[in-house]
C-alpha cells in the first residue's frame, strides 16, 4: 500500500480507502456485522487505513457497523471520515437538515454510532450552495474542532463542477474535497482540481469505478434489483456508459490487467487526487482494490492522447 498526505489536513492516508455506502443496504445487499468485520479486517491487513461513511447510509447504519468493528480494534490505526446534512428515512428517501443545531446533533449521533470520541474528517454532504453559505453552521463546526470532536473539515461536493464550494474551502476551514471522478466522468479536471491544487486541498475521488460499471462485470442491458441504487439510474444512460466501458476495456486496458484495478489506478495518476474510495461487498474485492496502489499503467500524456481520439 502507498500513502499520501491529505492536503492541508496533514493526515497520512492510504491511496485506496474503503467506501461504505453499501453497508446501508442500498446496493442490492444487506450486510451482517460478520461480513463488515471481515471486510475491514482485510482492509487493515492490506494496508488500508481510510474509511469513508455518512450519516445517511442507512440511519447511521453504516456507521454502527463500523463502530462495532472499531470497538474491537485499535481506533488510532484508522482515518475515519463521515458526513452530515441528511437524515435517512427509508431506502432512497432522505430529508435535508443543515441548521447548526441539527448538524451538531448529527455529529453526536455519528460519534455514538462509530463508538469514538472524535471524527478525523467531517464533511458537508452534497448540499446546495445556499445551505453551504451558512456562517452559523461553520462557526458551530469550528467549535466542535475546539472541543476535540472533529479533527478536520471537508466538503463532499454534490456536483463535480461545483467551483463555488471548492473555492470557499480554505475560508471555511475545510482541507479536503470529495468529488465524483472516474474514467467516465473527468469533469473535475477542468476547474475543481486546479482549485484544490492551488489551495493544497486533499482530494477523495468517490465513485471511482463509476458505480461498478468500470469493474467490467456488466454488459449493456444489465438490469439491477429494486434494492440496488443503480436501478434508479436512467436506463439509456446506463446502456450508453456500459457500451463505452466495453470500448475502454478493449482499447485502453492492457491484456491481463483487472479492469477495476486499472480504473482505480487511472484516477490515482492525476496529481490532484489523494485517494480513491471504492465501495466493496466482499473480502476479495478489498484485496483486488488494494492492488491498484501498485499499478502504474496510465500516464497523464496517455490519458490526453485517449481524449483526443
Amino acid at each position: 500500500m502507498k500513502y499520501r498526505k491529505l492536503g492541508r489536513s496533514g493526515l497520512n492516508v492510504s491511496v485506496v480507502g474503503v467506501g461504505t455506502w453499501q453497508f446501508g443496504g442500498e446496493w442490492g445487499k444487506d450486510f451482517t456485522q460478520k461480513e463488515v468485520d471481515g471486510i475491514l479486517h482485510t482492509a487493515k491487513e492490506v494496508g488500508i487505513n481510510l474509511i469513508d461513511t455518512a450519516e445517511c447510509y442507512g440511519d447511521h447504519l453504516s456507521e454502527k457497523f463500523i463502530g462495532n468493528y472499531l470497538a474491537q480494534d485499535n481506533r488510532e490505526d484508522w482515518i475515519v471520515a463521515t458526513k452530515f446534512g441528511h437524515h435517512f428515512h427509508d431506502r432512497f428517501e432522505r430529508t435535508n437538515h443543515w441548521s447548526a443545531e441539527e448538524v451538531v446533533k448529527q455529529l453526536d449521533d455519528s460519534l455514538k454510532a462509530l463508538q469514538t470520541e472524535y471524527i478525523d474528517l467531517y464533511q458537508f454532504h452534497s448540499g446546495s450552495d445556499e445551505a453551504f453559505r451558512n456562517d452559523d453552521l461553520w462557526t458551530a463546526l469550528d467549535k466542535q474542532i475546539q472541543a476535540g470532536k472533529v479533527r478536520h473539515l471537508g466538503i463532499s461536493i454534490g456536483s463535480n463542477d461545483n467551483l463555488f464550494q471548492t473555492e470557499l474551502a480554505t475560508e471555511y476551514n475545510a482541507s479536503v474535497i470529495q468529488v465524483v471522478y472516474n474514467r467516465l466522468d473527468q469533469v473535475p479536471e477542468e476547474r475543481v482540481f486546479p482549485s484544490c491544487e492551488q489551495q493544497d486541498l486533499g482530494v477523495l475521488a468517490r465513485v471511482p469505478l463509476a458505480s461498478g460499471y468500470l469493474s467490467g462485470k456488466y454488459k449493456p442491458g444489465a438490469v439491477f434489483e429494486a434494492s440496488d441504487v443503480r436501478n434508479k439510474h436512467e436506463q439509456a444512460e446506463v446502456t450508453k456508459n456500459l457500451k463505452l466501458v466495453q470500448e475502454i476495456l478493449h482499447e485502453e486496458v492492457p491484456v491481463g490487467v483487472n479492469m477495476a484495478q486499472w480504473a482505480l489506478a487511472w484516477c490515482l495518476q492525476h496529481p490532484a487526487v489523494t485517494s480513491v474510495i471504492p465501495g466493496c461487498k466482499t473480502v476479495d474485492q478489498v484485496i483486488s482494490n488494494a492492488r491498484a496502489a501498485d499499478l502504474e499503467l496510465v500516464s497523464i500524456n496517455h490519458r490526453q492522447a485517449v481524449e483526443k481520439r
